[in-house]
């Protein structure tokens, strides 16, 4: 029995490996099909392509993105929000343990999405905008596209409700909402070793107003 099932696997890969070649060789004939004029405008493209994400490139870091910051009032929020479409504010507080852990994660997303800005707004100096909105759960990550808050990630009810979820859980609830380019699938959480009694909620597209959200919970 455990020969024939390595007789079918061995079949599969070798099934897999010749669509592999033919496909190389598709490629490849392509290629040589094209006359030098072709191949100038193909590379004059790919060129083009490079330099123009380059140029988007510095033009985040220029704003920056690619590395995690505080700013030091909500006044300055705005400014922050207002001069990138893409942005994750993380609203902490000192005192709350679990702030310590949403940092870290943060400080290795921010370097892996150069895409988007990452932020965090102490909500002890920041009265007005946690009132408006309605930040009462500490952490809280708002989640803005083009200055709007299009969702948030509240507590870890979303990331398992354990303190040592891994970078890549957070990373797809935040993409989830699109605020990152995330190359997973949106619709269901990466696969973890699920400890028992953990629980792992699988978010669906939405979004949700500042006013709209509500909470008489503090997460410490």
């Amino acid at each position: 029995m455990e020969s024939q099932s390595m007789d079918i696997l061995a079949k599969v890969l070798e099934q897999s490996a010749k669509l592999m070649e033919e496909k190389v060789d598709e490629q490849l004939n392509k290629l040589e099909c094209m006359d030098e004029d072709e191949l100038d405008k193909l590379k004059e493209r790919r060129l083009e392509a490079l330099k123009k994400a380059q140029k988007q490139k510095q033009e985040w870091l220029s704003k920056g993105h690619g590395e995690y910051r505080e700013i030091p009032s909500e006044k300055d929020f705005f400014g922050e929000v207002k001069e990138s479409k893409n942005v994750v504010c993380h609203f902490y507080r000192d005192s709350t343990f679990r702030c310590k852990i949403v940092d870290k994660h943060l400080t290795i997303l921010a370097k892996k999405h150069v895409e988007t800005k990452f932020i965090k707004l102490n909500v002890e100096k920041a009265p007005f905008l946690s009132e408006r909105l309605r930040i009462k759960v500490i952490p809280t990550l708002a989640l803005l596209i083009d200055g709007k808050t299009k969702d948030y990630v509240v507590g870890f009810s979303d990331l398992g409700n354990t303190d040592d979820f891994p970078t890549e859980m957070l990373e797809w609830r935040i993409g989830c909402t699109n605020v990152i380019n995330y190359s997973g699938n949106p619709m269901e959480p990466p696969s973890l070793t699920k400890r028992p009694g953990t629980k792992f909620t699988k978010v669906e597209k939405k979004t949700i107003r500042g006013r709209g959200y509500d909470s008489d919970s503090d997460d410490d």
